[in-house]
């Protein structure tokens, strides 16, 4: 029979494994954040702070935003690559990426831009030179310039990178700088090989460790490193060692789920997550997945940035609301760090949260905390605070 895991139980299971059941307080280890989430994703909006700080500063607020770059350029303990999208990933993982490497590289490769004589010579600057960025280079877009449209020099860029030829040096105000692998990777780590097979078990396993449960799909979708076929493949060479489970969603239907063979065992071990109100970041891995997110929780949360600001139901950049195992609402904020003001620009509830005095100091010691994270000096609203 199938272990059923009641929604309370699997909605304080899932903050755990994503690290915001505890305080985030205390002694910070950056790598083991990253290391216990699987990867970072990275983005290029800075509204209060980019994403990636905002998902490791959520963990530890003694994070601040130089630390993940010193990971990156000087320890070298961690690596970019793509995931569902850019991410960094500890670099003790980077055996396990080969064959994302060449997956991604034929992908890209297939539209040939440049010439391999263009190529060769792209990465003969990057050998005599150093790690170079996009604006080392020169060559133009050619015909109709549309939004996405790149020049030919970046794709090329792009695709060694895709393939593993080139990795990413370090970063100066979030540009991207591209080197020669050998040059950035360990060989402790770049020389080992495993099999396709071995691989794809890894990439499952510790997807599941990380979700707690989840369906298929949902496994998939955490690296997007392996396509829908070759899961279900894992999945029925490993069927003996997964535990089946049927998981209530907040509307009290259960669905069909796996989870690891320790699952009863983090059961027993998850405590009730930290009563602390909590600002996350629209691309916090807790809220990444909308349908696991919906399943679990009930919050229809959708991030608006792409909208035409007339059709938006929220706004430009809206936050989830996290409060224990429940999202009680959505702020909207917005940041000006040259006058040292974090801005409330609105704040929505969600269905039947009732705004109390003591979730509205919640709030407030958030919100201050998150400014000193930036260095703003002032919240200022710009609408009326809930009142409790």
């Amino acid at each position: 029979m199938a272990l059923r895991i009641k929604n309370r139980d699997a909605r304080r299971l899932w903050l755990d494994r994503q690290g915001l059941a505890r305080t985030p307080t205390g002694t910070l280890d950056l790598l083991q954040i990253i290391t216990d989430l699987g990867f970072v994703q990275l983005d290029t909006i800075r509204n209060v702070t980019r994403a990636h700080h905002h998902i490791l500063w959520s963990r530890n607020q003694n994070y601040r935003e130089p630390m993940l770059n010193t990971l990156l350029a000087k320890d070298r303990s961690v690596f970019e690559h793509f995931t569902h999208d850019a991410s960094v990933l500890p670099m003790e993982f980077y055996p396990l990426w080969q064959r994302q490497f060449r997956r991604l590289g034929q992908r890209v490769g297939k539209h040939k831009v440049m010439d391999d004589k263009d190529i060769a010579a792209i990465k003969a600057r990057i050998a005599a030179e150093g790690p170079l960025s996009t604006h080392a280079f020169d060559t133009k877009i050619e015909g109709k310039k549309e939004m996405w449209a790149r020049p030919p020099h970046k794709r090329v860029l792009d695709q060694l990178w895709y393939a593993g030829q080139l990795s990413t040096s370090h970063r100066e105000k979030f540009i991207k700088y591209y080197d020669l692998t050998e040059r950035v990777v360990p060989a402790a780590h770049r020389e080992v090989e495993h099999s396709d097979e071995y691989q794809m078990d890894w990439l499952c396993k510790a997807a599941l460790d990380r979700l707690g449960f989840g369906t298929l799909g949902e496994i998939q979708r955490f690296w997007a490193a392996l396509d829908a076929r070759e899961v279900k493949i894992w999945a029925d060479q490993t069927a003996g060692h997964l535990v089946p489970v049927e998981l209530e969603t907040v509307n009290g239907d259960w669905i069909n789920m796996v989870a690891a063979p320790e699952i009863e065992t983090l059961l027993e071990e998850t405590c009730a997550p930290t009563s602390r109100l909590r600002i996350l970041s629209p691309f916090d891995p807790a809220v990444r997945d909308r349908t696991r997110l919906a399943r679990l929780f009930g919050f229809d949360y959708r991030i608006e940035i792409f909208v035409p600001a007339a059709q938006r139901r929220w706004g430009y950049y809206v936050y989830p609301l996290l409060e224990r195992d429940r999202f009680v609402g959505r702020i909207e904020l917005k940041a000006d760090r040259k006058a040292g003001v974090l801005k409330v620009i609105q704040i929505w509830l969600e269905q039947g949260v009732r705004w109390t005095g003591a979730r509205a100091n919640k709030l407030d010691a958030e919100l201050a905390r998150l400014a000193r994270l930036i260095g703003a000096e002032t919240i200022e609203w710009q609408c009326d605070p809930v009142k409790g």
